[in-house]
């Protein structure tokens, strides 16, 4: 047979990419894992048998411009400008070579591909520098510490952040690794600007992102492509998206959602935005998304679409039919992380803290324990909107199911929950159900920094892989948190953050200043108290953000019960969610903004404790009312267990070695029975009268946790009596029991 004939049996076969719907995450969202929306709606519509197909057009975007042939172009685009350029762009350029020699192994070593180049990173002389790099001097000391791959990342991302100043710089203003144009969706009441901007010929990155989704339309050739929109700094390329497809793929509709759109869009009157999209779905997609495929194949009217906003003979529709109900967590099927390019995600470090890196470095699959918040009770959240209010959980077994599906289908055992708050009860049942099923994971996720958070159930949840936690400790006063009605006091977050940190978890707090009637005074004293905070060594991160008043919180529906005023009740045509107010009796809240980020920035890296507080602000502000022990006596403080006959105890350690060993004391002799635990990092022996410890031994096979059933406290107490044993409380509620817990013997 001629050469030209033979078929060539190792070709590369092209995957068949059609689809009816394609899902949608435009730039920019995170550089080192899938944002969830699309592959929670992939999940869902697999159990509908509707086929879709996903991309994240962020990551793709990036590894097109931040490659070799990226790059040269680039350069190229840039020397062909006749303009002057700062200092530090003028660096770039003329190191430009060193920039396209290296961009590859970069990319490579960021996506965990070549991790032996760390060690020629970390000589210096391998990246060139700029700007960025000049922050390095404030950092020496933390490379001491610091292993050689997290230095590595560290300096190739700040490598990366030089290339998007020079980015932002010459090619495209509104470039950000996660925050896309995002000046000019924040607060757009009007639609005007984005509107305008949107009639320009395309930036340098709409050019790269329209060229993707080119290849993807010809690909998928879908009926539906729905594109999720989390974040302001997603609208722009969203639209650019929409405003693509609509002109060379007229037959194809168009839909947008996500976080965007439940808040800031539920006024929306504006008809251009329909130049752009057909529909706009708020709040939980699965139902509207299936309805509004059912519309478009001619199965539903339109009088049937729900939570959904489209063009009705020119005019801007709301169309809700409550007839047709959401769906119940068990029934939206597993988030489904096909199709994303998951080997090309790379792992920043952008600050070296490790709790706060968390958001940057690492894949995590995202998932959540409930839908909604089981407080909802936060005045400053957005607790009157249903993805808040409308609390359901999800059984422990069945997140332990979509765990394990997704561990198979993406080689990842990373986990971020990104509840609004994750239930500690429904923690405690996920690591148990973790635990029991032997799977190894690790994960973190968000919470409420309440008393139920206890040093055993702090322990459990380490055991069952639990790294980190964040929490709002907002304003760090008892009176505006009593204002906020968070249900906490800091006091209390110190004792819970002294349990998570002492398992190993780290932690980090979100805070916020600028809430109405806050005062100078109470602003410094909540520096202070997160100063205590960090020296004290129970927080880990934190960030600091100026209070906003939403249309859809309890302060943005009711001003006038905190004291403050609107500017202005006209509401915009296009996005309504952020309220400018005033706030006649506090602070001016802004003039602390550089001052608390500067403090803060230096004491999660250990740094300045002994500082006074004047020192982080050019203005006068008031000295701290709080004393410098506040926090140190609040974790000292001894607490008062709670503990009850329907207490429940579980055992997680390994059954001890056991010995006879006869005591004599005055002509007198009895058995004691020594008990030897092996744990991961120790060997501890406790030492117990004969016929207690032959109990102790029986009663711990039954609380380990290869049996299904949990006892109770007063279940083992009527074992321990049932035996013809004396005193219960005296025997298990002193020392030698007490010290079980490092082996793993926990109640609450």
């Amino acid at each position: 047979m001629p050469n030209g004939n033979k078929k060539n049996i190792f070709a590369h076969k092209q995957p068949d990419l059609s689809a009816q719907v394609f899902l949608i995450t435009p730039p920019f969202t995170q550089l080192n894992t899938p944002y969830p929306a699309t592959a929670y709606l992939k999940g869902f519509l697999n159990t509908k048998n509707i086929k879709s197909y996903q991309a994240d057009l962020g990551i793709e975007v990036t590894v097109v411009l931040f490659s070799k042939t990226g790059l040269q172009r680039l350069f190229t685009a840039i020397n062909a400008q006749q303009k002057e350029h700062s200092v530090n762009t003028s660096r770039i350029i003329g190191l430009q070579q060193d920039y396209i020699n290296t961009i590859d192994a970069v990319m490579l070593f960021l996506q965990g591909k070549s991790p032996t180049l760390a060690h020629l990173i970390c000589k210096r002389d391998f990246l060139p520098e700029a700007e960025r790099f000049a922050q390095l001097d404030d950092l020496k000391w933390a490379f001491g510490s610091m292993g050689t791959q997290d230095k590595a990342k560290h300096l190739a991302t700040m490598y990366l952040e030089d290339l998007s100043d020079l980015i932002k710089d010459t090619v495209d203003e509104h470039f950000g690794f996660s925050r896309y144009a995002e000046r000019l969706a924040r607060s757009a009441n009007s639609f005007d600007e984005l509107y305008s901007e949107l009639q320009k010929a395309y930036t340098y990155l709409d050019n790269i992102l329209i060229a993707i989704l080119e290849k993807k339309m010809q690909a998928v050739q879908p009926k539906l492509v729905a594109i999720s929109v989390p974040f302001p700094g997603n609208l722009y390329t969203s639209l650019r998206c929409g405003q693509w497809i609509k002109k060379h793929y007229p037959a194809v509709k168009v839909a947008m959602g996500g976080g965007f759109a439940n808040t800031e869009l539920r006024a929306l009157s504006d008809p251009r935005v329909f130049e752009f999209f057909d529909y706009i779905t708020l709040d939980d997609g699965e139902a509207p998304v299936e309805i509004l495929w059912q519309h478009i194949t001619d199965t539903k009217t339109i009088d049937e679409l729900k939570r959904t906003f489209t063009l009705v003979d020119g005019k801007v529709t709301y169309i809700n039919n409550t007839a047709c109900t959401d769906y119940k967590q068990g029934q939206v099927g597993t988030p489904d992380y096909s199709d994303f390019y998951l080997d090309q995600y790379i792992s920043a470090l952008e600050v070296i803290n490790p709790m706060h890196s968390l958001w940057s470095d690492g894949r995590w699959n995202k998932l959540t324990m409930a839908h909604g918040c089981y407080w909802g009770k936060c005045t400053f959240c957005d607790i009157s909107l249903d993805y808040i209010k409308n609390y359901e959980p999800i059984a422990a077994s069945l997140l332990c199911d979509r765990m394990e599906a997704m561990i198979t289908q993406t080689g990842q055992n990373g986990f971020h929950f990104v509840d609004e708050a994750a239930p500690p009860a429904l923690m405690r049942a996920l690591a148990l159900e973790i635990i029991r099923r032997k799977l190894v994971v690790s994960w973190w996720a968000n919470i409420r920094f309440e008393k139920s958070f206890t040093r055993d159930l702090c322990l459990l949840l380490k055991a069952s892989g639990c790294i980190a936690v964040s929490g709002g400790l907002e304003v760090a006063s008892d009176r505006l948190l009593a204002l906020i009605q968070k249900g906490i006091t800091v006091a209390q977050v110190a004792q819970v953050n002294k349990h998570f940190t002492e398992a190993g978890i780290m932690v980090h707090a979100y805070l916020m200043y600028g809430f109405p009637t806050q005062t100078a005074q109470e602003t410094i004293d909540s520096l202070e108290m997160v100063r205590q905070l960090f020296e004290a060594g129970v927080l880990q991160s934190a960030f600091w953000h100026l209070f906003t008043m939403t249309a859809h919180s309890p302060v943005g529906l009711h001003p006038e019960k905190f004291g403050v005023q609107k500017v202005s009740d006209r509401i915009g045509t296009f996005a309504n969610n952020d309220i400018q107010h005033i706030d006649p009796s506090g602070a001016d809240h802004e003039s602390f903004s550089f001052g608390l980020k500067k403090s803060l920035l230096n004491y999660m890296h250990g740094a300045c404790f002994d500082y006074p507080l004047q020192k982080w602000f050019e203005h006068k502000v008031p000295k701290t009312s709080i004393t410098p022990d506040y926090i140190i006596k609040a974790i000292d403080e001894v607490e008062i267990l709670q503990v009850n006959g329907n207490t429940k105890i579980v055992f997680l350690g390994t059954q001890p070695k056991t010995e006879t060993l006869i005591k004599s004391k005055k002509g007198n002799q009895w058995a004691l029975l020594s008990l030897s635990f092996e744990t991961k990092k120790e060997t501890i022996n406790i030492k117990v009268d004969k016929e207690q410890g032959d109990w102790l031994t029986k009663i711990l096979e039954q609380l380990s946790l290869s049996n299904q059933k949990t006892l109770t406290r007063q279940e083992v107490k009527a074992d321990y009596e049932n035996a013809g044993l004396d005193d219960f409380e005296l025997f298990w509620d002193n020392k030698p029991v007490n010290t079980l817990y490092k082996t793993g013997l926990l109640q609450w």
